[in-house]
């Protein structure tokens, strides 16, 4: 192990790197192969590997959307976008490819079409003037639910994000 992966695992950042405890993503864009990005979500860090390739990081408790597509000869292979909060030091989470180390799945959906409407419905929270990242996490799981029983979900409104934005600061 080298000195810089030892310093890595105590939590400390590299004088470069990001901060500890921030979760990385790892993104690929080769064009009409292998693309995956970032919807929404506020990054703390942000490292360009290549002209394909980048990692990107989260703060602890951030809420970010993070959408992948492939295809290969015959057509498309894997469409999926996964809504992830991320955790801090010691909280439990969920393991997600590209994600490290996890994080707490609030959506996670397959198959273009569903994709397709969660982008949809991430659009019109933005057209609300509303940063999807900012949304209660309960309405993500309530999308993810509704959309993989082949319904649609609630819209959220304004009104119910001034609710979750008024409760946040009592539980806080």
């Amino acid at each position: 192990m080298t000195a810089n992966a030892t310093y890595r695992m105590r939590g400390r950042p590299l004088p470069d790197g990001p901060a500890a405890f921030t979760t990385l993503v790892e993104l690929t864009w080769i064009e009409k192969r292998v693309e995956s990005w970032i919807r929404f979500g506020n990054q703390s860090y942000e490292q360009k590997l290549d002209r394909q390739h980048r990692v990107v990081g989260f703060a602890p408790n951030a809420v970010f959307c993070f959408v992948r597509w492939a295809a290969n000869e015959h057509g498309t292979i894997i469409s999926r976008v996964d809504i992830v909060r991320t955790v801090d030091r010691g909280e439990p989470y969920q393991t997600l490819p590209f994600v490290r180390p996890g994080g707490e799945i609030l959506l996670k959906i397959e198959g273009w079409p569903k994709v397709e409407n969660v982008l949809r419905h991430v659009d019109g929270i933005d057209a609300l003037g509303i940063d999807p990242a900012d949304v209660d996490p309960d309405h993500w799981r309530h999308v993810a639910h509704w959309m993989n029983a082949g319904e649609a979900p609630r819209p959220y409104t304004s009104d119910r994000h001034q609710a979750w934005l008024r409760r946040r600061e009592i539980v806080r």
